[in-house]
């Protein structure tokens, strides 16, 4: 089982740690940043920009936010018309965290403006924490992925307080702690008895075999050390796994996974990048075409909608299903066009015939284990496409499998009883599979509706009721197929090799 993140209990549990002091209390600072009327909202704006009032519970104080910003404006971000606004926070723990910030448009916009602008001189790439010489042979170990490196990178600037550069970005990574637009955090950092809410669904074991790969990253920390001696020789601390925890580790990888963007069209070292005013400040949307892109030494938002002042800024998150989306950044969209489950077939390895089929299988670009996507709103599309390999399981006469492999196509000859057996395989399989969740989707749909779902409880219902209705989709599919054959009254044909599902 998963070890409990490690002060998880506790309300002051930074993601990135500082052991060596307590980090002292920011000094107040005198500026003459301008103030959205109703709401004294920490901003970006070029001094010529218009204003206009903010949304209703989103607010900013100067002190919350005012380090940040001033750190931003100080080492080059140049004007914006974007502000730092607040979200209230549910209330998880007692009503004790503070509210959550966000990038907001802090004047309205058009679509095509480009809201803000950040120098790669205060963004965090591979190519800062390694330099260009390293990267290659570090990458190509295939032991340490980019979020590792960026992530102890981070958690040594961190153990320098004040001095380091990042201070005030990762006093603000330390805030959002990896939580996302719902205040939620990946279920990489849920206890066993938050992890129960996604029983029945593969996100359960998802989780498992993720923080399974974040231990072994662990486990070779101390390889990139000593690989890159010279990267980390302004640190004068113990090598990563005596400096550091795995829970600890966890923590910080957790929050570099949520605020990581992913450049297009620049070198490796620049791929993944920290961007001060990105993720998890900017709201994450399926349906949304804005994203941020590097250009001429910069990375630069072009919004794709119109706002008014006070909107939450929103950015594609890419191709990303809900189960990704819930790991990485700890919401579900429910208007996902990517969302989708898989359903596992396996040909019958004790099948006289399995050679023959698995290259029939091949021929039609299908593997012996063939993992099928259930694309959202495509459910009987995706059944459709599994019945030939599954009608490839009940061939049992040596003679119907010689004139498939002297044929093209995956077409095998179909009997009413056999499309019968391979139909009520399937109609079993997604029911034993929706019987596998402890709820149904209407009493999902009645927890939801009720309102009063804490935040992981409620987030866990909503990817279980989305992954619910695709296999809802997908029963009712394979019923439309049953009720299409040709006689209702013939018994299914019995496979003593049937493909396995899963």
């Amino acid at each position: 089982p998963m070890a409990s993140p490690a002060l998880s209990g506790t309300h002051h549990r930074l993601l990135l740690p500082c052991f060596l002091r307590r980090l002292p209390r920011p000094r107040s600072r005198s500026c003459s940043r301008l103030r959205l009327d109703a709401c004294h909202a920490d901003t970006l704006l070029s001094s010529s920009g218009a204003q206009g009032p903010p949304g209703p519970a989103a607010c900013s104080s100067a002190s919350s936010a005012g380090g940040f910003s001033d750190w931003l404006l100080t080492n080059g971000l140049p004007p914006g018309k974007v502000a730092i606004l607040e979200r209230p926070v549910p209330c998880s723990r007692g009503g004790k965290d503070r509210p959550l910030h966000f990038v907001a448009a802090g004047q309205d916009l058009e679509a095509g403006d480009v809201a803000f602008e950040v120098p790669m001189s205060l963004v965090v790439t591979l190519e800062r924490v390694l330099g260009d010489e390293s990267v290659a042979e570090l990458l190509t170990t295939n032991k340490l992925s980019e979020l590792a490196c960026l992530a102890l990178y981070l958690m040594y600037e961190k153990k320098q307080g004040r001095d380091s550069l990042w201070y005030p970005y990762i006093k603000e990574l330390d805030r959002q702690r990896g939580r996302g637009q719902l205040a939620v955090e990946s279920p990489l950092l849920w206890t066993e008895s938050e992890l129960d809410y996604l029983n029945g669904s593969p996100m359960r074991d998802e989780v498992v075999v993720r923080d399974e790969g974040i231990r072994r990253e662990y486990n070779e920390l101390d390889t990139l050390w000593f690989m890159a001696g010279s990267l980390f020789k302004q640190y004068p601390f113990d090598v990563p796994t005596e400096a550091f925890p795995f829970e600890i580790f966890k923590q910080a990888f957790v929050a570099v996974q949520s605020c990581v963007v992913h450049l297009q069209k620049v070198s490796l070292a620049r791929r993944f990048a920290l961007v001060p005013l990105g993720p998890p400040l900017l709201t994450y949307k399926s349906n949304c075409k804005a994203m941020l892109t590097a250009v001429d030494g910069s990375v630069r938002l072009l919004v794709d909608r119109p706002y008014k002042a006070g909107e939450p800024i929103i950015v594609w998150c890419g191709p990303q299903p809900n189960s990704r989306l819930l790991l990485n950044y700890g919401f579900v969209d429910e208007d996902n066009p990517y969302d989708r489950i898989a359903i596992e077939a396996s040909l019958n390895t004790e099948d006289p015939q399995y050679q023959e089929k698995r290259m029939v299988a091949q021929r039609n670009g299908k593997l012996a284990i063939q993992k099928f996507q259930v694309c959202v709103g495509k459910e009987k599309e995706t059944i459709s496409e599994m019945l030939p390999y599954l009608r490839l399981g009940y061939i049992s006469d040596p003679d119907e499998m010689q004139c498939i492999l002297s044929s093209e196509g995956d077409t095998c000859p179909v009997s009413p009883c056999s499309e019968r057996a391979v139909l009520d395989q399937l109609v079993v399989y997604l029911k034993s599979r929706l019987a596998g969740y402890p709820t149904t989707l209407d009493e999902d749909e009645s927890m939801l509706a009720d309102g009063s779902l804490e935040p992981k409880k409620e987030v866990a219902t909503r990817l279980v009721r989305l992954e619910k209705k695709m296999l809802h989709g997908c029963l009712q599919a394979a019923n439309e197929f049953i009720s299409g054959l040709p006689d209702h009254t013939v018994s299914p044909c019995p496979a003593l090799y049937a493909p396995e599902l899963k």
